[in-house]
């Protein structure tokens, strides 16, 4: 029963400390989460996106000065 003993006094301790805990540093702390995209996978996903926009801004050559020219 050492167990069910140590669980309730460790959700105890948890609960007493989240409602000693001010209102207004407890919205501060679940604010800062950064998204789930990043923390699984770094700065990959950003980058990419990033260099996806600018790809979609960009605008087309309309296929000028590619291949090599044709003599007429």
């Amino acid at each position: 029963m050492a167990k069910g003993d140590e669980l309730v006094k460790y959700i105890t301790e948890r609960f007493v400390d989240y409602m000693e805990t001010p209102r207004d540093v407890r919205r501060s702390r679940s604010q800062g989460k950064e998204p789930w995209s990043r923390r699984w996978f770094g700065m990959v996903p950003f980058s990419l996106g990033m260099w996806w926009r600018q790809m979609a801004h960009k605008p087309s050559n309309s296929g000028k000065g590619k291949g090599r020219a044709r003599p007429e």
